[in-house]
C-alpha cells in the first residue's frame, strides 16, 4: 500500500478511535450497578433500569473491542502490513478498508 494511502487510513483510524473515547464516559456511567428504591419505584421501571444497565454494557464491551481493532491497524500501518490479507497475503481492497479500516481478510477470505 502506497503511503499516501496509509496516511489516509491512519487519520480515519484515528477519528474513530477519538470518537469512541469521546463517548466512553457516557458509556460508563450508563453501564454503572442500578440503584432504585424498591419502595418508590415499581418493578417494571426495575426491569427497564436493568435492561438499560444490560444494554449499556454490552455497548461498553463493543467498544472496548473495536479500540483493541483501532489499535491492532494502527500497529499494522506502523509494521507496514496495513492492506494485506491475513490469510493469503494479497491486498485487501482499499473500498472494502474504508468500509471498515480494522478489517483483517479479503472478501474472499473473509467468506
Amino acid at each position: 500500500m502506497a503511503p499516501e494511502e496509509q496516511a489516509k487510513f491512519r487519520q480515519l483510524l484515528l477519528k474513530l478511535r477519538e470518537d469512541l473515547l469521546s463517548t466512553s464516559e457516557v458509556r460508563d456511567e450508563a453501564s454503572d450497578t442500578v440503584h432504585l428504591d424498591q419502595q418508590s419505584v415499581g418493578r417494571l421501571s426495575r426491569m427497564d433500569a436493568l435492561q438499560g444497565q444490560a444494554l449499556a454494557k454490552a455497548g461498553k464491551e463493543r467498544a472496548e473491542r473495536q479500540l483493541k481493532m483501532i489499535e491492532a491497524a494502527l500497529m499494522r500501518i506502523d509494521n507496514d502490513e496495513y492492506g494485506e490479507c491475513m490469510e493469503c497475503g494479497e491486498p485487501i481492497n482499499p473500498k472494502r478498508l474504508e468500509i471498515d479500516p480494522t478489517t483483517l481478510y479479503c472478501i474472499e477470505c473473509a467468506s
